[in-house]
């Protein structure tokens, strides 16, 4: 459905052990690294790039907005909760079912340690 999605950071050495840690457990290697910034994904497919923002403004945080990433079952879910609060992030909404979306829909939120809302998602029920 996209190419990428950029996530602004204004301190990317604090926030890379964090996107090292989650993207690790969702399986998303990184595959380019620069001094203010990292790519995750692949070069060819869906990808992820954790910077500063282009334009060099501050990066700020949207209201409303938040990046969900598909995991592969819950134990996924749950290993990037954890990940994501064991390297500086925060509780936005502990692993669980969600039923007022679907019947399987297991997903956590978290926000990187910048502010930005992320969550996995199993929308599978055998998770």
């Amino acid at each position: 459905m996209y190419s990428h999605t950029t996530i602004g950071v204004d301190d990317f050495a604090s926030a890379e052990p964090f996107y090292d840690a989650i993207m690790g457990v969702l399986g998303h290697p990184g595959f380019v690294r620069q001094s203010e910034g990292k790519g995750y994904g692949t070069p060819t497919g869906p990808k992820v790039f954790v910077g500063p923002a282009f334009n060099g403004e501050p990066m700020s945080v949207g209201n409303g907005t938040h990046i969900a990433f598909i995991a592969s079952d819950r134990a996924t879910v749950d290993a990037f909760h954890a990940a994501a609060l064991a390297n500086g992030g925060s509780d936005e909404g502990a692993p669980g079912l969600r039923p007022h979306y679907h019947a399987n829909y297991y997903g956590a939120y978290v926000r990187d340690p910048e502010g930005n809302k992320l969550q996995a998602v199993c929308h599978s029920r055998h998770g």
